[in-house]
């Protein structure tokens, strides 16, 4: 019977969350989400045609600074 083995933090699996899940988190656009996948290698996993993520996983990303615009390969804004 389960119930005589104590519930492990690894015994409750954390749910996968969809594109605009993550961008409600981190209060960014679904289109910042698609061009930090492509350009700053957020973490995601393809699903079919879908993206799907753990918000942990994307929440290590953003403290290790991917998030931040020195990061990655995106192209400098041209002078005015």
């Amino acid at each position: 019977m389960l119930s005589n083995f104590p519930l492990s933090e690894h015994a409750v699996t954390e749910p996968w969350v969809s594109v605009e899940q993550v961008a409600e988190h981190l209060g960014v656009a679904r289109d910042s989400i698609y061009r930090w996948i492509d350009r700053k290698h957020l973490p995601a996993h393809r699903v079919g045609r879908l993206w799907k993520f753990k918000l942990s996983e994307v929440d290590e990303w953003v403290r290790a600074g991917g998030a931040d615009d020195a990061t990655g390969s995106e192209a400098p804004a041209a002078a005015p």
